[in-house]
């Protein structure tokens, strides 16, 4: 009866264990952050890809970098254009979501130390089963479009970031 027993507690240990987590679905590509100049908040994009077959979903993002990495949106409406705070964002069963600029973004605030071009800083990005899922992002200039710089060389307006 022992014998019995403790098998079936070490298969319901083992079953436990193996249940995936929906950073373990996730899979980050394309991680940048848009440096802006002096102390003004820089933005973190990133392209989500879901392997898994259950949506999974984006609650925050934390650095040892920035005291502050919040999930927002931008959007325009009659011309004006606006940025909210969201408390997720989805990210389909086997599909993706993407975190760019005009769109939804991490809003990276108060560094604690400078942040230069080139530099990696890794964020944790946070699901809502609590799994994270750590990333490098890679620090590029203010005229930054898609993680590429603008041909133009010119800076974007980025008043209202």
């Amino acid at each position: 009866m022992m014998i019995r027993t403790l098998s079936l507690l070490a298969g319901l240990w083992l079953a436990g264990g193996t249940h995936a987590t929906e950073a373990d679905h996730i899979h980050a590509s394309k991680a940048w952050i848009r440096l802006l100049p002096g102390n003004l908040p820089a933005g973190g994009f990133v392209v989500l890809e879901n392997h898994g077959d259950q949506p999974a979903s984006l609650r925050a993002a934390s650095s040892s970098i920035y005291a502050d990495v919040m999930l927002h949106k931008s959007s325009t409406t009659g011309g004006m254009g606006r940025m909210e705070m969201v408390d997720n964002l989805t990210i389909p069963a086997n599909g993706k979501a993407e975190l760019s600029p005009g769109g939804y973004h991490l809003m990276l605030m108060k560094a604690s130390k400078p942040v230069n071009v080139g530099d990696t800083v890794k964020l944790s990005l946070q699901f809502s089963d609590g799994s994270t899922l750590n990333t490098d992002f890679i620090a590029r200039p203010a005229n930054t479009i898609d993680g590429a710089e603008s041909p133009s060389g010119h800076e974007m307006d980025h008043s209202r970031h």
